[in-house]
């Protein structure tokens, strides 16, 4: 049999991949599209059009703070991801190191809250949040954010340190580290591609998470990025350009921090396969 060259191989890996991707990229380059399209051309069925414009983006920034939006969406995402990486690795670390009495019967409860949907969620949270007085505060999203985020966290943190060696965690223990100290000398630098994971998927989560934030956020001095599109929609999409450009600025910091932390991404997604 006739073998190919590895660099032909190479080639066409790459050209297939390359058409994926442009697959992939036509919701995106459309969305773009609309938002620099005159009001006329919105529902235009070409992938481009011209002239371009960009009166809508103008329209978005004129007529919202975004600068302030922005600020809070990155507050909010930022606090719910380093609580969401603690706790989910603590909780991990006692279940699959520790073994602690107990933490199993937690873990499967834990799992049981995946299966719940957001939106049964919102009315029991929104009332909640509303006796603690949490509306219109960072705190009303932060803590349910990380609460709902922590499970998914511990299912991944889990499996990795299970698969992680036990012998370094013994040698720790003879060596004389306490619990802290094998958690944060041995058990975190062990998982370190599942932590940088588990942190970005729970920043794209929280950062495009909508529902609860139109609930609970009014005032726009907390209100989020992703709630702006609401006010360029309706029953008749009043504004697609605006809209369509509101939502490319949304996307913008999400494509920007996958590109900055593509490798350890996959690397994070990808080494659990590859263990054992």
């Amino acid at each position: 049999m006739r073998r190919h060259h590895p660099a032909v191989n190479r080639v066409v890996i790459h050209v297939v991949l390359l058409l994926v991707l442009v697959l992939w990229m036509i919701p995106e380059v459309y969305t773009l599209s609309i938002g620099l399209r005159t009001p006329s051309q919105a529902f235009d069925a070409t992938l481009f059009a011209w002239p371009l414009t960009f009166d809508n983006f103008i329209t978005v920034i004129r007529d919202n703070p975004l600068i302030t939006f922005f600020l809070n969406s990155l507050i909010i995402t930022l606090s719910t991801v380093a609580l969401v990486v603690a706790f989910s690795s603590l909780f991990a670390f006692a279940c699959a190191v520790l073994n602690l009495s107990g933490s199993l019967t937690l873990y499967a409860t834990l799992l049981t809250t995946l299966m719940v949907p957001m939106a049964s969620l919102v009315l029991p949270l929104a009332i909640l949040l509303k006796t603690f007085g949490w509306v219109n505060t960072y705190a009303g999203l932060i803590f349910p954010y990380a609460a709902l985020g922590v499970p998914f966290a511990v299912v991944v943190l889990k499996a990795f340190m299970e698969d992680s060696p036990k012998e370094l965690f013994e040698a720790a223990r003879v060596d004389g580290c306490n619990a802290w100290q094998t958690y944060w000398h041995v058990a975190l630098p062990l998982v370190r591609p599942a932590l940088v994971f588990v942190g970005i998927w729970q920043f794209i989560t929280t950062w495009n998470e909508f529902f609860l934030a139109l609930i609970i956020l009014t005032r726009d001095e907390v209100k989020t990025l992703t709630i702006v599109p609401m006010q360029y929609s309706g029953l008749y999409m009043a504004n697609p350009g605006a809209l369509f450009a509101i939502l490319t600025l949304i996307a913008l910091p999400l494509i920007l921090l996958y590109v900055v932390v593509q490798r350890a991404f996959v690397r994070g997604l990808l080494a659990g396969a590859v263990k054992g």
